[in-house]
């Protein structure tokens, strides 16, 4: 009896050392949430500037927190809509607290290989997306003529004569 239960202690401690606390605790995907207003076509880019969604709001996308070993991910959502100015609007990670309970928890194997590898140690800034996107203006430009003893005294300095 003793034999299993030394057994099963070194097992359970053995695969704490070989984990790692934001592994254990946190998530390497995240779902990031767009909305907009107006509906728009929206499009999602990675730093690398690959496409990896393309849709409409509202829509949710899973967003892999990590980029490579040490590198966290960075987005681009892009909307577009008819008659709207098109806005892009930049997606951040940053350090997940729980990378540091390594330190208790994960030992120096979580922390300097599992939660690099797999994207843990970074979590989504923001969980949301909400844009109000800006119309276009559809004036068209002018000319104004205005006579000299109209204008204000600073813009005559500014004046040149027309020959």
């Amino acid at each position: 009896m003793k034999k299993i239960n030394v057994f099963v202690l070194f097992t359970l401690g053995f695969g704490l050392l070989l984990s790692s606390c934001a592994t254990i605790f946190t998530k390497s995907t995240y779902p990031l949430s767009i909305n907009s207003n107006p509906t728009a076509k929206i499009s999602v880019t990675d730093k690398k500037g690959k496409e990896i969604y393309l849709g409409n709001t509202p829509a949710i996308v899973p967003l892999k927190a990590g980029a490579g070993f040490f590198s966290k991910a960075e987005y681009q959502v892009k909307f577009t809509a008819p008659g709207y100015a098109e806005k892009i609007i930049p997606v951040t990670f940053k350090i997940e607290g729980w990378y540091f309970g390594n330190i208790l928890f994960g030992g120096i194997i979580g922390m300097l290989i599992v939660d690099p590898a797999t994207g843990a140690m970074w979590k989504l800034e923001n969980k949301f997306v909400n844009e109000t996107l800006d119309p276009l203006t559809t004036s068209t430009p002018e000319l104004k003529v205005y006579n000299i003893n109209n204008i204000p005294e600073d813009w005559k300095s500014h004046l040149v004569a027309v020959k």
